[in-house]
């Protein structure tokens, strides 16, 4: 069993046209705000509500889990094995990167930490809020290439 490294194990474990598809429209987004502050800052605070892969498959695993242990309580006890089953799964998760349903968000685009963050730096290099960096760049192609080059820089 090989244990998975934390900041890559969603994307190592997602196909790669699904982590590819996720990477341009995070692109498509950074380009169209380039010289929009304003929506840049409403774009940055979206992002603090963005719920995570990892948030995702805690808060399911939780509800199933929980489910499980009711009906195996009130119902029947044979409900308990699916609590036991989504725990098991978790662990796989947890340890290797990999669980039933990491597909699944991954093909609905559910992005991890990583990659939201990411998106929050290469914002940030068109807000020129980086040390060393320039002024902020009003709606050129110019801001939008300095902020994909923040975003591949993040995200790699």
């Amino acid at each position: 069993m090989r244990i998975a490294t934390n900041a890559t194990r969603a994307q190592s474990h997602t196909r790669p046209h699904i982590n590819e598809r996720i990477r341009r429209d995070t692109e498509r987004r950074v380009r169209a705000l380039a010289g929009r502050p304003d929506e840049i800052r409403q774009r940055m605070r979206e992002l603090d509500l963005e719920w995570d892969v990892e948030r995702c498959l805690e808060t399911g695993s939780a509800a199933l889990t929980l489910t499980g242990l009711v009906l195996g309580t009130t119902l029947h006890r044979r409900w308990l094995l699916l609590s036991a089953a989504v725990q098991g799964f978790f662990m796989q998760h947890a340890l290797q990167g990999w669980c039933p349903p990491l597909p699944l968000f991954r093909s609905l685009g559910v992005r991890t930490q990583r990659e939201i963050e990411g998106e929050r730096h290469a914002l940030k290099a068109l807000l020129g809020q980086y040390a060393g960096a320039d002024a902020p760049l009003d709606g050129c192609a110019e801001a939008a290439d300095r902020a994909n080059r923040t975003l591949h820089a993040a995200m790699d």
